[in-house]
């Protein structure tokens, strides 16, 4: 590593300038997988928060845009409940709707039917979580409804960063065509969305009103009463039941929570175009660091030539090489995590949904490393080929 040392302070200024761009991939890689983790948090945080392993849809339900597209009948839950390997299910309403706060500023909501006693609603006793506020309030008696509209209080717990855009606790955000009045009484705790667009938890009774499209103080259709959007399960122990099985027994479509995230607008497309960068800046890192060491190489040809005609072994002088891949790669790399961790601390304090995870990151740095090396490792192969009589004129 000596000479590997003195060749790079001799030529600092190319190292420099490869250091620079490889800094500079760093900090992209970096960069992107904030913005990944923060599109996911901005798309599925809602799912996230979910204590739950399996979510059972309407069978035959397409992935894309599931949760609005899936409507399943409520007896479904106690067949999914008593499946193997299924500890606990619970019905849950899904569906996005444009509203109003008092003062006539548009809010749009991703309305979330629960009942308040479940592990879905924030701040139960089942959920364990914490709610600002008041929880939702119990659902009323359906025997006692008869033909009128439930009685239950159209209370709602929405996303955090919902107070950030003015709401506050007694407000009344009203649902835009429908005319129904929807009162604050909580936030739950954290960023909740779906489809980037922020959640709002209501008794499953009122969600199913508002789901088919009965006005303010209208009754729904009696068989509304009886639907959901989808299946909720926990696996015993945390374990994923069997799929298969599960949805043969209860004639749904289960998927795991995280192919549930599928179903979230926008989210495959997104991931995949952010995937599809990642990757094309590792083959860039690869391409970049490869050619720059490959003409460094054919540069000192000669030198190394000389080298071995000294006696040098081939392992000698690839290790040589390989020690100033390694050295520009690890400090290049470590200088862009560094300057866009910095550089991250005050993007997750702007709009953008930008999220640093320190997992991510590791692997993303970690993966440029590898590639540099590999373009590297091709391009100076070819010092463990040179013809130390190349450097005494005898093929001259």
């Amino acid at each position: 590593m000596f000479l590997a040392w003195r060749e790079m302070l001799f030529a600092r200024t190319r190292f420099l300038l490869m250091g620079l761009v490889l800094a500079l991939m760093s900090i992209l890689i970096v960069i992107i997988s904030g913005l990944t983790a923060g599109l996911v948090n901005d798309g599925v945080s809602g799912l996230k928060a979910m204590d739950a392993e399996t979510i059972a849809f309407e069978e035959g339900t397409k992935s894309d845009s599931a949760f609005t597209r899936s409507i399943v009948d409520l007896g479904k839950v106690d067949e999914v409940a008593a499946a193997d390997g299924v500890a606990e299910a619970t019905p849950m309403g899904l569906t996005i709707v444009n509203a109003k706060n008092q003062d006539g500023v548009p809010v749009d909501l991703t309305l979330v039917g629960v009942e308040p006693d479940s592990f879905l609603a924030p701040g139960s006793e089942a959920a364990g979580d914490e709610v600002d506020g008041e929880t939702l309030p119990a659902m009323a008696d359906p025997a006692e409804r008869g033909d009128e509209p439930t009685a239950t209080p159209r209370e709602i717990v929405v996303s955090e960063p919902l107070r950030d855009e003015g709401l506050d606790i007694g407000d009344v955000v009203t649902i835009e065509r429908l005319e129904t009045p929807l009162t604050i009484v909580g936030f739950a705790d954290g960023q909740r969305t779906f489809g980037h667009v922020d959640i709002a938890y209501a008794p499953l009774d009122v969600w199913q009103e508002i789901h088919a499209g009965a006005r303010d103080g209208e009754a729904a259709p009696e068989a509304a009463y009886n639907q959901a959007s989808v299946v909720v399960a926990k696996g015993v122990d945390g374990v994923v039941p069997d799929l298969e099985a599960l949805s043969a027994a209860t004639g749904t479509d289960a998927r795991t929570l995280e192919e549930a995230f599928e179903s979230s607008p926008g989210y495959g497309p997104e991931m995949m175009t952010l995937s599809m960068i990642s990757w094309f800046l590792y083959i860039i890192a690869a391409l970049v660091t490869g050619a720059f060491f490959l003409v460094w190489t054919i540069q000192r040809s000669g030198d190394i030539a000389v080298m071995r005609a000294m006696g040098a072994t081939r392992g000698f002088l690839l290790r040589d090489s390989l020690g100033q891949a390694v050295v520009i790669l690890v400090l290049s790399i470590a200088v862009g995590v560094g300057i866009a961790l910095a550089m991250g601390a005050g993007l997750e304090a702007s709009p953008m949904p930008y999220v640093t995870e320190l997992g991510p990151v590791a692997t993303g740095a970690a993966l440029l490393f590898v590639f540099g090396l590999i373009g590297a490792a091709v391009a100076v192969f070819r010092v463990t080929r040179t013809d130390p009589l190349t450097a005494l004129g005898e093929n001259r």
